[in-house]
């Protein structure tokens, strides 16, 4: 049964700290729709990024939008989301919210060097590892203001599934 009291969910973070898997995840805990946001890159963008090149902000624009308005159009249905996005820059938080003002932010948290490692054991359509370092160049972290949290990853997925699912509860 859909938890209808929690906000949609943005599962954020750099490549490779879980966003899809504990975003999926947490969609069947909490029995709501998951959406994997790099699903809504374009085709332009993905290959940029498969090239090695970083998207830039006027890249991530469309993206971003993309990405609110089908929250925004699940919630339109009476459905609350999951959806993943790497969300590294409070303007871009602050571009999906200028749609859904009610987002949740859930940022997937954990140290440059484990990240590196889970990396060095998958492989991925069109973000390549060597993204990383600039990834963690552009993140900044949730800032008190905005609603959300941080959860550390260094925990097996489902530890960090009830951690958040623990955390939306109080809220």
């Amino acid at each position: 049964m859909p938890d209808s009291s929690v906000a949609p969910v943005i599962v954020m973070g750099v490549q490779g700290s879980g966003k899809s898997t504990i975003g999926a995840l947490l969609a069947e805990a909490l029995g709501v729709p998951f959406i994997d946001g790099d699903d809504l890159h374009t085709p332009q963008a993905k290959a940029k990024m498969a090239s090695g090149s970083p998207l830039d902000d006027s890249d991530r624009e469309p993206w971003l939008r993309t990405i609110a308005h089908t929250i925004a159009e699940h919630q339109v249905q009476g459905n609350n989301i999951v959806v993943a996005c790497s969300a590294l820059k409070k303007k871009y938080r602050d571009a999906m919210r200028s749609i859904v003002p009610e987002l949740t932010f859930v940022h997937l948290n954990g140290v440059q060097d484990l990240i590196a490692q889970r990396l060095s054991h998958r492989e991925h359509e069109y973000m390549p590892t060597t993204l990383l370092d600039s990834q963690y160049g552009t993140l900044e972290p949730l800032s008190p203001q905005e609603q959300g949290f941080v959860v550390d990853v260094t925990d097996g997925p489902d530890d960090v599934v009830r951690s958040i699912t623990s955390q939306l509860g109080q809220r």
